[in-house]
């Protein structure tokens, strides 16, 4: 049973609201019971689902990866948007330096380096979307 207090032209109205059959309501106003019937039932809204691939790698696995010219391409871990990108192509990291920073599931999340490199290319810009996977950045 859904409850409403109204206020029309300064008078107090409230209404109890109890379905009782698919296109049926029963209507409570101030006391006074209602039968109404509805023209078409009402639609519920459904929830959308989540769908992810099945994981196939351990936690920390994918992120970087040689590629066939012997760099690493830095992969999205989940899908996100691109907030801060911290390094340029020609600097060299240290492993553990922070090269970018994305959002994903309302969460910042710092990009490392797994290892010391240097950049070679940046696929990515700032507010960027990305996908799992999708690659970011290229380290020599």
């Amino acid at each position: 049973m859904k409850t409403f207090k109204f206020i029309i032209k300064g008078q107090k109205y409230d209404i109890a609201v109890n379905e009782t059959d698919e296109n049926q309501l029963d209507v409570d106003v101030n006391g006074t019971t209602y039968k109404v019937e509805v023209e078409q039932a009402a639609t519920s809204k459904k929830t959308p689902k989540l769908v992810r691939k099945p994981v196939s790698k351990k936690p920390g696995e994918g992120k970087l990866q040689k590629s066939q010219s012997g760099g690493h391409k830095v992969k999205a871990p989940l899908p996100g948007s691109i907030m801060k990108i911290n390094v340029q192509p020609g600097d060299t990291v240290i492993k553990g330096q922070t090269l970018l920073v994305m959002e994903a599931m309302k969460m910042e999340n710092n990009i490392q380096a797994e290892k010391e490199g240097t950049i070679a290319n940046i696929k990515v810009k700032e507010g960027d979307s990305v996908l799992q996977d999708d690659i970011l950045l290229e380290m020599e």
